[in-house]
């Protein structure tokens, strides 16, 4: 039977407003409506969905978290980090009203109520560069760029946080390059699969969660792959440098994938992360690592184009 793959928040997405001009001024040209701009971010990098039509947007450097409204086509920021946090991957627990944020270069896991935006936890992880985060029935997994190994933080159904439990990769997830390895993260419904990207070495590969081994998912290549999206059957994953997201289509075992599509649009800028919103939109953070400073976005694209 086919393998259901799921995260416990679904993505979010974003459209922006048009500005409106009194009639007496020179028309200037409205802000494109597949781009939302995190007004004030210095830095972005990870997406979550939240309730409804309610999304998160992490400020990498300084850990701040935007929310926004994807109907309303709004975002301002909702939480003021702490000095010394920092915001990659994130995902959003709808049932408990939290937020899991991995904590980037600081090793640690950030947890937020979603209600308050108040502060409910933080835990090391491990020296590195924790990226991205997936949540299942029982709990948080985090994945570290620079250590072949996975964290897991329980999670119960009351949204009590237990003592995170460090996993040791083996096989060739756990190879490990100069750069970005581990990256992405996403687990099948029951739990029982994990699959993470390996940015350095453009794979997908599958995570036994109890044993640590890992195998390739073959037919695939993603050069530069970052952050993953898993929906059923459907892969899609982020590659930065190219601009572009990959649809794949798993098969039943998730030992292979065959490509669908490739997605573009002329206004990414080294996106890193993606949510899916309903059926069939994707939003996706663009990173603009490298370049002069300017307004970070939120993009809008077709999931299925």
């Amino acid at each position: 039977m086919r393998q259901t793959v799921r995260r416990r928040a679904a993505a979010g997405l974003v459209a922006s407003f048009s500005l409106l001009l009194p009639t007496a001024l020179p028309a200037l040209a409205a802000p494109d409506p597949r781009e939302i701009v995190l007004d004030g971010a210095t830095s972005a990098e990870g997406i979550a969905a939240g309730e409804g039509k309610t999304f998160y947007a992490g400020e990498l450097t300084t850990g701040d978290i935007f929310r926004g409204d994807i109907r309303k086509g709004t975002a301002s920021r909702f939480i003021d980090a702490p000095a010394g946090r920092a915001a990659a991957g994130m995902k959003a627990d709808t049932c408990n009203d939290l937020l899991f944020v991995a904590g980037a270069a600081t090793g640690k896991a950030f947890v937020y109520d979603t209600r308050t935006g108040e502060p409910v936890a933080d835990f090391n992880l491990g020296k590195g560069f924790i990226n991205d985060v997936t949540l299942t029935s029982a709990g948080a997994w985090f994945t570290n760029s620079a250590a072949a190994e996975l964290y897991f933080l329980p999670v119960d159904d009351h949204g009590h946080l237990g003592k995170v439990k460090t996993l040791k990769l083996s096989g060739p997830a756990a190879e490990l390059r100069q750069g970005f390895n581990l990256n992405g993260i996403a687990a099948s419904e029951d739990g029982k699969v994990l699959i993470v990207a390996h940015s350095m070495n453009g794979a997908l590969y599958t995570v036994n969660p109890k044993t640590g081994e890992s195998a390739a998912i073959k037919g695939v290549s993603v050069p530069f792959v970052d952050g993953i999206l898993v929906r059923g059957d459907n892969v899609w994953a982020v590659q930065n440098q190219l601009n572009q997201i990959t649809r794949l289509d798993l098969s039943s075992d998730l030992s292979s994938a065959e490509v669908r599509n490739t997605i573009k649009s002329d206004a990414f800028n080294i996106p890193t992360t993606v949510a899916l919103f309903g059926e069939g939109t994707l939003a996706a953070v663009n990173a603009q690592f490298n370049q002069p400073p300017s307004p970070f976005e939120v993009v809008l694209v077709p999931a299925w184009k």
